[in-house]
């Protein structure tokens, strides 16, 4: 089926009211992306480990979900409650871990409702008897890391940070790219000339060596690092882009469209858009891969997020500083792996059911 042919059953459906239903050439595309097993499965494993990593403040944490005390209840994950509300002495905040406060919660016949793992990203585990990095055990169960911290939950919250980063990258940068590619190969000419050298010269500046100039000026977060990293891979997309729709500008139903007096925005986002869409969701997954590997690259290297922040690449630095306690860079290799081989056979499924070529059998 050709672009023209595509864009028009697409048009055709978005403009039929109340019709709720995949088209024939959806459907199609759903059943090749199931018949990619691989990538199938790979999609609901994903999507399961990143809505748990969202509950992570339910899942690990060090305060419980739920107190009963005195007939009320209480909710610390959502709300401060000082240790005076608990019958105690101090106006600060109650460690809920301490045993003196769960010693004045039981005594009035209260309970606390624990997540699975009692342990949020920074919580130091002081009641260990064997020196930093301990090695797994009950209490800990991939182990602490050199300064105490359980390895599970760091794990937990720096997948999230890792995907939430990778995400909010990829789309930002794939609207800046493909509107930077349609406008240059809808206009073409000087137009398309100019904007090639200046991404020619952009992409020629050397990111590392800007990454710790603005990170030795800058204190860095998770905001500044998303804009740095913003201003090149946004290149990314533009070169597909501006291929489709250099291809397209010239069809017939395109000339048909000018000479009706079509507007330009018209037609670049409603005619040509969804045909070069079709290599953008194609390409995507492996944008997010790339986006998730340099957060870790940069975070392995001290260049990423801030000290103490959970991060997968962090865990791997420590695994490096830390040969005698091999749990560390094994657990962080594992997780990094797992989930950027999940994205690559997402990514394979996606090409598959949007490749014309490709029939379902």
């Amino acid at each position: 089926m050709d672009a023209r042919a595509e864009a028009t059953e697409l048009e055709v459906e978005a403009n039929t009211p109340g019709r709720w239903q995949l088209s024939p050439m959806n459907q199609r595309r759903w059943r090749n992306f199931k018949a990619n097993k691989r990538g199938f499965w790979s999609l609901w494993i994903f999507l399961f480990l990143f809505v748990a990593s969202l509950l992570a403040p339910i899942i690990a944490n060090e305060k419980p979900l739920v107190i009963s005390y005195d007939g009320g209840y209480y909710f610390p994950i959502v709300q401060f409650y000082p240790e005076t509300a608990f019958g105690g002495e101090f106006e600060t905040e109650a460690e809920y871990r301490d045993d003196y406060v769960r010693e004045l919660i039981s005594e009035s016949g209260g309970w606390m409702m624990w997540p699975p793992l009692r342990y949020a990203d920074n919580t130091i585990n002081y009641d260990t008897t064997v020196p930093f990095p301990a090695p797994p055990s009950a209490e800990n169960w991939l182990g602490t890391d050199d300064q105490g911290r359980d390895v599970v939950a760091r794990l937990i919250y720096g997948f999230r940070i890792s995907v939430l980063f990778g995400l909010i990258l990829t789309l930002i940068s794939s609207v800046i790219g493909v509107t930077a590619g349609a406008i240059q190969g809808y206009f073409g000419g000087w137009t398309d000339l100019i904007f090639q050298r200046l991404i020619e010269i952009w992409t020629s500046i050397p990111q590392l060596y800007l990454l710790i100039i603005l990170t030795a000026i800058l204190a860095p977060s998770f905001w500044i690092l998303l804009g740095v990293l913003l201003l090149f891979s946004w290149v990314a997309l533009v070169g597909v882009v501006r291929a489709e729709f250099l291809r397209t500008r010239n069809f017939e139903y395109i000339s048909a469209a000018r000479a009706l007096g079509v507007s330009d925005g018209t037609i670049m986002f409603k005619h040509i858009l969804p045909n070069a869409m079709v290599a953008t969701l194609t390409f995507m997954p492996f944008i997010l891969n790339g986006s998730i590997t340099t957060l870790t690259s940069l975070d392995f290297l001290g260049l990423g997020m801030p000290p103490g922040s959970p991060s997968l690449g962090e865990l791997l630095a420590q695994g490096k500083k830390n040969l005698e306690a091999p749990w560390l860079g094994m657990a962080g290799f594992f997780v990094i792996a797992s989930m950027l081989s999940l994205l690559i056979f997402i990514g394979e499924a996606v090409r598959d059911a949007f490749d014309p070529r490709k029939a379902f059998q």
